[in-house]
């Protein structure tokens, strides 16, 4: 006998970790998109695996009414198509109900970046001495040198660090492990907090984490983004910043300043270098205006 309503849900999140891996967030958004949709469904006594067309179309409707994105929207279509893909890949479903049901269209989101010397400003921002200000100060340089996701930043534990060679390995999305030099400025600020300012953190407390809270635990993504808020109104910097926006610098400056999508796409952690052509804007402006500096005819 097949299984139903949360039984269905459990099968396809175990086969999505068995096979790609998945970290527990992105598992649990699509449990969250599940559960959203069988609520929908329950209101008028329709099982997930008796869904038809009709179902998700109007289901995707409400979702607009309600004042949902056209993003979100497609984020929950996504959800749907791999879910009944997977019920009848399993021979729990014979027809899939998402098939034919049109994603709706996305404009291109442009990376929010901040300038070079905003950037200088931010980095500044932690002066003084103390462990937390240590801590602070290599975070932020760290994640502007590197550009890694916060996730990855935040979870980053000692061993995945050498200052020796300046590099740093992370593992990203899927698992997927990629190194990424650290430069000259984010090691020194790393060396200055590992060398005694983690251990006052740390107190007796052992961690496996490179930064650490007063309380000796790891810093959470959270409590990261505050500490960006925080920092950036201290240098006086008004535009709106996120825990992304370093990563976004990152990448933004270096292809101002020569480097192709193809070596961004690496130092990134993408998987496909379409995710990183949304950066084609800063290289195909940085090509203009090379050319109507030099060219004869520029």
């Amino acid at each position: 006998m097949v299984s139903k309503g949360v039984g269905l849900v459990d099968q396809f999140l175990d086969s999505l970790w068995l096979e790609s891996g998945l970290s527990a967030n992105t598992l649990s958004a699509y449990r969250s998109d599940l559960a959203a949709f069988e609520t929908f469904l329950l209101k008028k006594n329709v099982p997930l695996d008796a869904c038809a067309r009709a179902d998700i179309l109007n289901y995707l409707a409400a979702n607009v009414r309600s004042g949902s994105s056209a993003r979100s929207s497609a984020r929950r279509l996504s959800t749907l198509r791999r879910f009944y893909r997977y019920l009848v890949r399993e021979g729990l479903l014979s027809v899939d109900p998402s098939a034919d049901v049109q994603s709706p269209a996305l404009g291109r989101p442009l990376p929010k970046a901040i300038t070079e010397s905003a950037v200088e400003k931010l980095l500044a921002a932690p002066d003084g001495n103390g462990p937390l200000v240590a801590r602070d100060r290599a975070m932020l340089e760290t994640m502007y040198a590197s550009g890694l996701r916060v996730s990855e930043l935040v979870a980053l534990e000692l061993h995945q660090v050498d200052l020796t060679t300046g590099l740093v390995r992370v593992t990203g999305k899927g698992g997927k492990e990629r190194i990424v030099p650290l430069g000259d400025e984010a090691a020194q600020t790393i060396k200055a907090y590992l060398s005694d300012q983690r251990k006052i953190l740390l107190g007796e407390r052992v961690s496996a984490a490179v930064f650490v809270t007063r309380r000796g635990q790891p810093m959470s993504r959270q409590a990261f983004w505050q500490l960006i808020k925080r920092y950036a109104a201290k240098a006086g910097i008004d535009t709106r910043l996120s825990p992304h926006t370093l990563r976004h610098a990152f990448a933004t400056h270096l292809l101002n300043h020569g480097a192709d999508l193809r070596s961004v796409q690496m130092l990134l952690g993408h998987a496909d270098l379409s995710t990183t052509q949304i950066y084609t804007h800063v290289a195909r402006a940085r090509l203009q205006s090379l050319h109507s500096e030099h060219h004869p005819r520029g």
